[in-house]
């Protein structure tokens, strides 16, 4: 029997015991994918997973805290040691950094008053902590026959977009932490597609639009199910497929 036949997909989704993260994994395990949910908290994770295995997919907790090195490490260790490869990495996890609300309401993000504490910490998460998973996952990755880098950015990292007076962010509140945290992951997304391109890795930012979840306080009107399926699409994409790019379920978002 081929390698192709007998290849068991696995893909790792961080922050995925909830929200956009556990809607991803619920469609990846749907399409037979063997997801392993990356949490902070391991009760939790292993509850997500519970779940999903009781609705019939493959799936096992990861404690994953990314902004620890120590459980990143740990994390590769344990499915290096278990599955000997990855297939899909999604870097799901993130943080706001203003608590569970819109993002009308961000006070504590304006950039003349912001607290430069609260903005290393979004960016500890949101482009460090990708930083430290991609490349303690990418020796597995590399085993794959197809692998596949998610980073979940988001609408507010386009600077085209921010930047129009008359556009859809007009009436939001100026960031200056979460929105250029998301701009350096889009950036970052592309750099490590150039780096990555020779060796048939895809890696691409998706932005899911504005989603219902705890850290918009539920004022997002997608569901996370209709969030996640960019993330899938580009999870699962062909050989031909692209990268270095930006997409929401939409099409290309602009730079």
């Amino acid at each position: 029997m081929s390698e192709q036949t007998t290849h068991q997909k696995i893909a790792l989704v961080t922050g995925a015991n909830k929200g956009i993260g556990r809607a991803a994994a619920e469609q990846l395990a749907a399409l037979g994918t063997t997801v392993l949910i990356g949490a902070r908290d391991p009760r939790r994770g292993e509850e997500a997973a519970a779940e999903l295995r009781a609705a019939g997919g493959d799936a096992h907790a990861v404690t994953l805290d990314v902004t620890d090195q120590a459980t990143v490490r740990e994390a590769a260790k344990q499915i290096e040691a278990r599955f000997g490869h990855l297939d899909v990495l999604i870097n799901n996890a993130g943080i706001s950094g203003s608590g569970q609300v819109s993002p009308q309401d961000a006070y504590d993000q304006i950039p003349s008053t912001v607290d430069l504490d609260m903005v290393r910490a979004v960016f500890e998460t949101n482009v460090f902590g990708v930083i430290a998973v991609t490349n303690a996952m990418l020796p597995l990755l590399r085993r794959s026959p197809a692998p596949r880098i998610v980073n979940v950015s988001s609408h507010a990292a386009s600077l085209t977009l921010a930047s129009d007076p008359e556009g859809p962010f007009a009436l939001l509140l100026p960031s200056a932490a979460y929105s250029p945290s998301k701009s350096a992951l889009t950036a970052l997304t592309v750099q490590y597609a150039n780096e990555l391109r020779k060796d048939g890795i895809l890696v691409n930012a998706v932005a899911p639009g504005y989603v219902d979840t705890d850290s918009n306080n539920h004022t997002g009107f997608l569901t996370p199910a209709q969030g996640a399926a960019v993330l899938v699409s580009l999870a699962t994409l062909g050989a031909d497929g692209p990268t270095a790019g930006f997409f929401s379920e939409e099409g290309p978002v602009p730079w």
